[in-house]
């Protein structure tokens, strides 16, 4: 039997965030939330509670009351700022209430329900007819960008905010006293400048703008941003910088749409695994990226092996990989995994690519103390650990005793969830070769 292992390397709160988007989790004694915030670099973000800022009383009233700090890592800041908005709706914290944190963000309006659509900011969106794009974490950029794109007449739709239709024309009087008429910085589909339908199209390309790729534009207007800034034309530089951060943020894919208490417990699992693996085995850091090796074979046969990846507790299929074993034959599962392991860490300082905050082993012992030759023979280093299936003891380099760790733990929750979809990767790519040679 193992011992326990409780031992935390940082005792600060905020030492297990990762520096990537997401939403905190601020928890009292009673493991009630405090408070929901968001932030683009989640370690950096909470770390700033905890540091003396004269006159500010909300860092004064919560920094403490917090004894917990829960997290859910996100893709992107306009995820994080999704999530946000759910959780403070769903638990209603009372210093979110307190500092009326419950604000609503903008979206970009394009009113295709009104004959002549315009395109604006609105921080409600409606069942209306209209197209909404966003919400955005970050307004002016935003503003700054239709501005620019209006000015340089990618979409010129009319800038006023007059209510007239094609039933209810605009009064003459106030056509001409629209400055942007005479400047002919609008269409003027108000005077008969343009007809309907050449309107509505430009309106429905403006649509297209914000649905699209906006790879091409963002190139241009970096290219725009270093010859204004050789040419010490700074302020024009500094407005092509805003534009690409606007456009970026525009661009980015929200995975969210609708929040379970399924997923969300789900997310906070595979974070708080994250923080408690830190304690129960001892890492200088959290091992917000684990790698876990597996091998699989039939007899000896077409033996394959498998590496998968965990970023803050969720799987990366798109940093999988598998291997053919190359140099072992029959059955020897330490050397296929010596070699394995050592395939991976030497193409890696190769490519001068960062390395897992945990390597994690399907197996005893002896398979551990094969990865281990191999990160030596590779001329790396990375913490290591191994799960073996029977016990589900947790053997570390190094250390005659293993750890258990509780079975309720959310830490072996982790461990376990990466090592069997390790395994389960393995299997089928064993299986896939196994049918091709039965085919053959």
């Amino acid at each position: 039997m193992g011992t326990p292992v409780n031992k935390s390397p940082d005792e600060t709160p905020y030492a297990h965030l990762p520096h990537s988007p997401g939403v905190y989790l601020m928890r009292d004694s009673a493991h009630e939330i405090l408070y929901v915030g968001k932030a683009k670099d989640l370690a950096k973000r909470v770390a700033s509670y905890f540091k003396e800022k004269e006159g500010d009383h909300k860092t004064t009233l919560l920094a403490p009351l917090i004894r917990s700090i829960d997290y859910v890592a996100c893709a992107s800041e306009r995820e994080a700022l999704l999530w946000e908005r759910r959780l403070i709706r769903k638990h209603q914290p009372f210093f979110n209430a307190v500092w009326k944190d419950d604000k609503s963000y903008p979206y970009v309006k394009i009113s295709l329900n009104e004959d002549y659509p315009r395109v604006f900011l609105t921080r409600r969106k409606k069942r209306d007819g209209a197209l909404y794009f966003g919400p955005y974490p970050k307004v002016t950029p935003i503003r700054n960008l239709l501005k620019s794109l209006w000015r340089r007449r990618f979409f010129l739709l009319r800038p006023c905010d007059y209510d007239f239709s094609e039933a209810k024309p605009l009064p003459r009087k106030k056509i001409q006293s629209c400055l942007y008429y005479h400047t002919g910085e609008c269409p003027a589909p108000c005077a008969g400048r343009i007809s309907k339908d050449d309107y509505r199209r430009i309106a429905e390309q403006t649509a297209l703008f914000f649905e699209g790729d906006y790879a091409q534009l963002e190139s241009r207007w970096k290219d725009e941003m270093k010859a204004a800034s050789a040419a010490l034309e700074y302020e024009r530089a500094a407005q092509m910088r805003d534009n690409v951060a606007a456009l970026q943020q525009i661009g980015e894919r929200v995975r969210v749409v609708e929040l379970n208490p399924e997923q969300l417990e789900q997310r906070l699992t595979g974070s708080r695994g994250v923080t408690e693996l830190q304690q129960a085995l001892g890492l200088q850091t959290p091992p917000h990226h684990i790698e876990c090796f597996d091998v699989s074979h039939f007899a000896g046969n077409q033996t394959v092996a498998s590496m998968v990846c965990f970023q803050n507790g969720e799987a990366r299929r798109d940093h999988y990989r598998r291997f053919k074993i190359r140099t072992v034959t029959g059955i020897d599962d330490f050397e296929s995994m010596n070699e394995v392991v050592g395939r991976r860490y030497r193409r890696l300082r190769g490519e001068k690519k960062p390395l897992p905050d945990l390597i994690l082993i399907d197996g005893g012992k002896g398979q551990l103390a094969a990865a281990q030759r191999a990160i030596k023979e590779a001329k790396v280093k990375a913490p290591m650990a191994a799960l073996a299936k029977r016990l589900e003891e947790v053997f570390l380099p190094g250390r005659a005793m293993s750890v258990m760790l509780p079975r309720d733990s959310p830490a072996l929750h982790l461990l376990q969830r990466v090592r069997d979809e390790a395994h389960r990767f393995a299997v089928s790519y064993h299986t896939l070769l196994r049918g091709t040679k039965l085919l053959e």
